[in-house]
Formats: C-alpha cells, sequence, structure tokens
C-alpha cells in the first residue's frame, strides 16, 4: 500500500485518480468562473466543488483503509460521473478535459468499491 510499502496497489491507482481529478476539478472551477457565460454553468460549478471534496475525502478514506472506503468510493464514482456530464456540456477544453478525468476517476473508483 503506497506510501509505507513499495508496490502499487488497485486503492494507490484509486487514490492517484482522485487526487488528480480533485485538482481538475478546481481547475476548471476557476476557469468556468472565468468564462462570460457563468450564470449557465452555476450547477457546473457546485457539481466540480461537490466533486473535488469527495475526492480529496475519498483519498482520505482509503489512506486510512477505512471500513467505508468501499461505500465512499463508490459515492465519488456517481459524483465524478455527475461531474462529467455537467462538464461535457460546455465546449471548452478546460471543461472537455476535466470531464475526461472525471470519468477516468469514476473508473477508478467504481474498480475500487467492487
Amino acid at each position: 500500500m503506497g506510501i509505507l510499502s513499495a508496490s502499487p496497489t488497485q486503492m494507490d491507482n484509486c487514490i492517484d485518480a482522485c487526487v488528480k481529478c480533485a485538482r481538475a476539478c478546481e481547475e476548471c472551477l476557476t476557469a468556468c468562473l472565468q468564462e462570460p457565460d457563468v450564470q449557465a454553468r452555476i450547477m457546473c460549478i457546485q457539481t466540480l466543488n461537490d466533486c473535488a471534496e469527495i475526492c480529496l475525502q475519498a483519498v482520505a478514506y482509503m489512506a486510512r483503509n477505512s471500513q467505508f472506503a468501499k461505500q465512499h468510493c463508490q459515492l465519488c464514482a456517481d459524483i465524478c460521473d455527475a461531474c462529467a456530464m455537467h462538464c461535457e456540456k460546455f465546449q471548452d477544453a478546460h471543461c472537455q478535459e476535466c470531464a475526461k478525468i472525471c470519468r477516468e476517476c469514476a473508473e477508478a473508483c467504481r474498480n475500487m468499491a467492487s
């Protein structure tokens, strides 16, 4: 397991995906706030915030090997999928890239949850 051992695991892969996704969501949220159609992005911005937070929470649950990590990862996958769906509605590069990263994180979290 990760930092304290040498061999990467499925959990390590999921943790990496969650960290990457949280960062992408924060960056996308910041970029969305600068777009001229910011009012049309309210739901996307709110979901980006939720996604970033749940991804970081999932990292903490997995890192401490919580008994609830699998359930949390399933919820994280659902929120990542929702975030990707919102981002995909906008054609700018930051939203499209964020959607891709959210989909990758959702897959990693579903694998972790199963």
